[in-house]
């Protein structure tokens, strides 16, 4: 038995339609499958407060019926095929995404323009879907390990957009109406804000004349530029009667087109990004303070942060904060090579086996033309990636630990948990120098130093 190769590579092709709808194929022959969606420039950061959640909202909207076809006729169209739809909602795009076998390309090209340029947004829908919503928000509530981040992000960014829950709250949800959508996909849902990309079994001139065809009634121009994200910080602690206590903890990070975007990705894998992290082995493997625990970066146009989530024992939450913040100061002051190398080991192959998936290969393609304007060859992540050393990756801790506001969002029995002014002292310049000279001493190459001497250093 023979197994065919999966290439990795990226051969796209780019045609720009007169409406300003960016078309991208990128082939697999190797398949007889393809991936094929419409990644739209806008999300929840676009929204004014009175329509907060109102993207999330169009996004299940769009399935619900069309000129053409009743939201039962698209499910029934694409799963007689063997085919699958979705879509998300995030801060900054939204996406509406296919799968089907090579055969069934035309039919998935024909239901996404029909949804996407003749939704009927019907009143009846409407108030379905908006129950619909309604319970997916209470079902976030009732999840505190995914609410909590919700949290976080308002602490991050208050009052503003960028930390506004992308489902929305009750009261924004319970009016929306039929004009609010016609309004909002009129002046977001534009031509040049747009991206239809097919991954797989796809050919370049067959695609464009099909997205040429059925997308002709899209409007053309850009959608309106979201509010600016300032990150401020902050504390937020929600006391609820579970067995954990879910910490989430957050600094400023770097942007989408940060020179210290592979930087600050590389960070975070080295502080919590697996099990040889040095979270997971001081809290968990040594200390036994969490079941769950690891650390993130989180990247948008204008901004971005770092953070980290822990779950923890409501008695175990009163040394949690310590330990994070004296991980925190000893990447900073001495991150060795071989850590670096292991971070970046992990993110290498995460990159690379994503290439095997049409799915992933359409959703980075969108991302990279919406942030750089190009597609970016692997050879050029990989080698970004590559470029990174422990050097840089000091440097970033050493940014990361002069914040002078972290970010903190707690749910769960809390009371045990270091206040914000105690843990806030363990960061900003001063505290951060003092922190990096006591736990800095003169080591071999390679060597790490406890973060638990640190710590102790530290205080």
């Amino acid at each position: 038995m023979s197994l065919r190769k999966i290439d990795t590579s990226m051969n796209v092709e780019i045609t720009k339609l007169a409406n300003g709808l960016t078309v991208v194929t990128d082939p697999m022959p190797q398949l007889e499958s393809a991936a094929l969606g419409v990644w739209v420039n806008t999300g929840g950061r676009n929204e004014t407060r009175p329509v907060m959640g109102i993207s999330h909202m169009l996004e299940h909207m769009a399935f619900k019926g069309t000129e053409r076809r009743t939201a039962r006729q698209i499910a029934e169209e694409i799963e007689a095929v063997g085919g699958f739809m979705n879509a998300y909602t995030s801060r900054e795009q939204t996406a509406f995404h296919m799968r089907t076998l090579k055969a069934d390309v035309p039919l998935a090209i024909d239901i996404l323009a029909d949804i996407l340029t003749h939704p009927t947004f019907e009143q009846a829908e409407l108030e379905r879907e908006r129950q619909v919503v309604l319970q997916e928000i209470g079902q976030a509530r009732d999840t505190p390990d995914d609410i909590v981040f919700d949290h976080l992000q308002s602490v991050a960014f208050p009052d503003q957009p960028m930390g506004w829950p992308i489902l929305g709250n009750e009261d924004t949800v319970s009016n929306f109406g039929r004009g609010d959508l016609q309004t909002y996909m009129g002046a977001n849902y534009r031509g040049s804000s747009m991206v239809f990309v097919a991954s797989g079994a796809v050919e370049h001139a067959r695609v464009v004349g099909l997205v040429r065809q059925h997308f002709d009634g899209l409007v053309a121009g850009e959608a309106q530029p979201p509010q600016p994200a300032l990150y401020a910080g902050g504390d937020m602690r929600v006391a609820e009667d579970l067995e954990q206590v879910h910490v989430t903890y957050a600094f400023p990070g770097a942007s989408s087109t940060d020179p210290d975007f592979y930087v600050s990705q590389v960070y975070a894998a080295a502080l919590g990004g697996g099990m040889s992290s040095r979270l997971f082995q001081e809290a968990r493997e040594k200390r036994g303070l969490c079941y769950s625990i690891y650390a993130f970066g989180q990247s948008f146009s204008d901004g971005g942060i770092v953070g980290v989530y822990a779950g923890t024992g409501e008695t175990e939450a009163a040394e949690i904060s310590g330990v994070i913040a004296g991980e925190m100061a000893a990447l900073a002051a001495n991150a060795s090579e071989q850590e670096v190398a292991r971070a970046k080991a992990q993110m290498k192959s995460g990159l690379l086996m994503g290439l095997e998936r049409p799915a992933t290969r359409a959703e980075q393609i969108a991302g990279q033309l919406f942030t750089f304007g190009r597609v970016i060859p692997v050879e050029e992540l990989t080698a970004r990636l590559d470029a990174v050393d422990a050097a840089a990756v000091r440097r970033f801790g050493e940014r990361v630990m002069n914040t002078a506001s972290p970010s903190l969002a707690v749910v769960g029995p809390h009371n045990s948990l270091e206040d914000y002014d105690s843990f806030t002292g363990r960061f900003g310049a001063d505290a951060a120098r003092q922190t990096a000279q006591r736990a800095s001493p003169k080591l071999p190459s390679g060597t790490e130093t406890s973060s638990v001497e640190a710590l102790a250093q530290a205080e």
